[in-house]
């Protein structure tokens, strides 16, 4: 009875800690350093970083003539949100013509904690109460340029 009872409490013990287990992960690119090291300002160009590294992660949002290769290792404990552990960011530029130039490789040092502020998000404007937002603009319809305002703009705020 006592190997019974001691086979439950270990088989127990078991199960409770198998969600404690660390779980590491790898996100984005898979960088070969050789290869991310042969980029090279003025020598290459959109085709050949293309067969040397393939594509990009994403591309400028803003500018097409930039490329980036992001390489993440996470580890993550239990439950937990993932924790970044290591990380490549390559940022290739190149010109109107198509030709590299510039290479930047940066670390972890650029990852950013953004730390959520709650359920609610904060704005800048006036407290209304429940009943205020359900019945603040009842009779205010139709009234914008002829003086008349609102609940949130009760002067009406003409021009």
């Amino acid at each position: 009875m006592n190997r019974g009872l001691t086979l439950s409490v270990a088989l127990i013990a078991l199960i409770a800690t198998s969600g404690c287990s660390r779980v590491r992960g790898h996100q984005g690119y898979i960088a070969d350093t050789t290869l991310v090291d042969s980029i090279k300002p003025g020598v290459d160009n959109r085709e050949s970083v293309t067969r040397t590294l393939g594509r990009p992660t994403f591309a400028g949002q803003f500018d097409a003539n930039d490329w980036y290769y992001i390489d993440r290792e996470t580890k993550q404990l239990a439950f937990a949100l993932p924790r970044a552990t290591k990380q490549m960011l390559l940022h290739v530029r190149f010109d109107p013509a198509g030709n590299v130039t510039s290479v930047e490789k940066t670390g972890v040092e650029k990852i950013a904690l953004v730390r959520l502020m709650g359920d609610k998000t904060p704005t800048l404007g006036r407290n209304r109460s429940f009943f205020e937002e359900i019945f603040g603009n009842i009779g205010q319809v139709g009234s914008v340029g002829q003086g008349g305002g609102t609940a949130d703009n009760p002067d009406g705020g003409g021009n």
